[in-house]
């Protein structure tokens, strides 16, 4: 058995068409990096110490992509990061976006990216009421990026307005619902992470219902953890907290210990289904450094927290009063299109997930033979069909309502014996 399924999957890799490629992401507040205040200065919060607390809490996750809040409104100090703490110890990869501001704020957003994996395609503003909330459009480099075919990864950063009261909840929601009126002029059905600080102490703030049930259903953001409940000063999420690192103030960092969920990333549903080349990896969303044990405490009190290395808790403790979230996605998307583009078909579309039937859009240059055939992930052969396409446009039903939800593999060979290979997703 195991030297079959050997065989069958060298046989695969011989024709598979399509490459997946993993992409962590983390969001993480600096507070105030590069900026000085009368409580944050270079007694409490230098930046070259900082720089040495990053290094070691980006070597330690390796992001791909790297959003952060609360760095200087400035384009020295984004430079600086990227060459003082990114680009080091052999690293040459990482990028930044574009510099953009617009409101009248010294604590600003900003993107870093592998330069190997992803590229930056646009950089704009949602809404500049307070604080700017920026959306920076990524894209994957893949082997098919020559002829226009790729994946697009689309990253909305905020930091929305801080403290409680009923007067900052309301500009939190000011600010979400701006954000999502903007969203809502663009695709509805693209790859979206809304990520960021949104400083919220309850779910059912207008600001946080505003991202979970926007008027248009298509738009709407999803918890990938699914924690929906009181967070602030409740032990029962203190998995989820991420401020504050500190139970007592350094005069810059917030004291309290952990018991608030201030950070996030929220996923699109095409992310949660994979519908448009990206999707979530399941159980990969972790605020780096809870335990889940530090409740109301420093994250470097006891019990011993031994959830990352001693010297990365240390950095986490002294860099900032927020934890970084990280999760990762699968990076799903076609190669050798060169190969098919030779074949009798200018493309074949598969509409992911799938229900009771699989919907396959073909554009024939000319008749031809197709043979179709649905794989599970060990090789067997569920369905085999041969159909005759005429040239143009046609479309293609095959009942799946007998599948089991999962994963599965669809094979297209054409009258020339040339393969494609694509995964479908059951639900």
């Amino acid at each position: 058995m195991l030297k079959f399924l050997f065989v069958f999957v060298a046989t695969l890799l011989s024709w598979q068409v399509y490459s997946q490629d993993t992409v962590t992401v983390m969001q993480y507040n600096l507070l105030f990096y590069g900026v000085n205040s009368d409580w944050c200065d270079p007694s409490n919060n230098d930046i070259n110490d900082k720089d040495e607390y990053l290094k070691k809490i980006i070597h330690h996750n390796k992001p791909d992509i790297f959003t952060v809040n609360e760095i200087g409104n400035s384009q020295a100090i984004h430079q600086h990061l990227l060459d003082q703490v990114l680009n080091t110890n052999g690293v040459e990869f990482y990028a930044k976006a574009n510099f953009l501001s617009v409101a009248e704020s010294n604590l600003v957003n900003m993107l870093y990216y592998n330069s190997e994996k992803l590229m930056l395609k646009n950089h704009t503003i949602a809404q500049s009421y307070i604080r700017d909330i920026n959306v920076y459009e990524l894209y994957y480099r893949s082997d098919d990026l020559g002829n226009g075919d790729t994946a697009f990864i689309i990253c909305v950063v905020g930091h929305l307005k801080s403290s409680s009261g009923s007067a900052n909840e309301n500009k939190r929601k000011v600010m979400a619902e701006n954000t999502m009126d903007y969203l809502n002029q663009l695709d509805d059905n693209a790859n979206y992470l809304l990520m960021g600080d949104f400083n919220l102490y309850s779910p059912t703030e207008p600001a946080y219902q505003a991202f979970l049930f926007y008027e248009n259903p298509s738009l709407r953001f999803i918890d990938p953890i699914d924690q929906y409940g009181e967070w602030h000063n409740n032990d029962d999420y203190s998995h989820v907290h991420t401020q504050s690192t500190h139970a007592n103030s350094n005069g810059c960092a917030a004291s309290g210990g952990m018991d608030d969920r201030f950070d996030f990333v929220l996923t699109s549903q095409s992310i949660q289904d994979g519908s448009q080349f990206v999707s979530y990896i399941q159980d990969s969303y972790w605020a780096v450094g809870q335990d889940g044990l530090h409740f109301d405490k420093s994250i470097n009190d006891l019990p011993t927290n031994t959830s990352v290395p001693n010297d990365v808790l240390s950095a986490l403790y002294e860099n900032s009063d927020h934890l970084p979230i990280t999760l990762k996605l699968m990076v799903d998307k076609s190669l050798g299109v060169d190969d098919w583009q030779a074949t009798g078909f200018h493309e074949i579309r598969i509409i992911n997930p799938v229900n009771q039937q699989l919907s396959i859009g073909l554009d024939a240059k000319w008749r031809t033979h197709l043979k179709i055939e649905i794989l599970d992930l060990s090789g067997g052969i569920l369905f085999h069909e041969d159909f005759h396409v005429e040239k143009g446009n046609a479309q293609i039903e095959i009942p799946t309502a007998h599948l089991n939800a999962g994963f599965y593999l669809i094979r297209f060979i054409d009258g020339n014996g040339k393969k494609m290979v694509r995964k479908i997703i059951k639900n």
